[in-house]
């Protein structure tokens, strides 16, 4: 029999872009441009994309050598254009449940630019991944989101 363990933790990163909180939120809020800056891994793939309150986002993972294969099951539940997005997700690995966590995005006009909030609020479960890993890969997403917004032209 497997030993089970839930580890609750949270935390919360800022950051200040560049860009219109318009702009951040659509880095978000488009299929093509969330794979742009969020794909973390090679193999990463957005296989469901249904970026509304209740919508659902799927995004796969292939194994690298030595590596699981990886899925993480989005549920949006409030999203406020340019303002503010509310989601829970799952990440499993092999087919194992990992951790199960609500996301809050807060997008605020900072002068000309934006400061974002990303809060996390997870439960990582049996031991299989380390939440200050996730925290980690978390701020260097969002360092990858502001080189998006750098190297994107701002629409007319």
């Amino acid at each position: 029999m497997t030993k089970r363990s839930v580890t609750h933790a949270s935390f919360a990163i800022e950051r200040t872009y560049d860009a219109a909180p318009e702009r951040v939120f659509a880095a978000f809020s488009d299929v093509e441009a969330k794979l742009a800056w969020s794909a973390c891994h090679t193999g990463q793939t957005i296989t469901e994309f249904d970026f509304r309150p209740g919508g659902r986002e799927v995004t796969e993972i292939a194994a690298g050598p030595g590596q699981p294969p990886m899925r993480i099951e989005f549920r949006y539940h409030d999203i406020v254009p340019a303002e503010r997005i509310v989601f829970a997700y799952v990440m499993q690995m092999d087919g194992v449940r990992t951790s199960v966590s609500l996301v809050t995005v807060e997008m605020k006009p900072a002068g000309r630019g934006t400061r974002l909030t990303f809060t996390e609020q997870g439960a990582w479960l049996d031991g299989h991944v380390d939440w200050k890993m996730v925290e980690e890969g978390t701020g260097e997403g969002l360092d990858n989101l502001a080189a998006y917004l750098a190297r994107e032209p701002a629409e007319a």
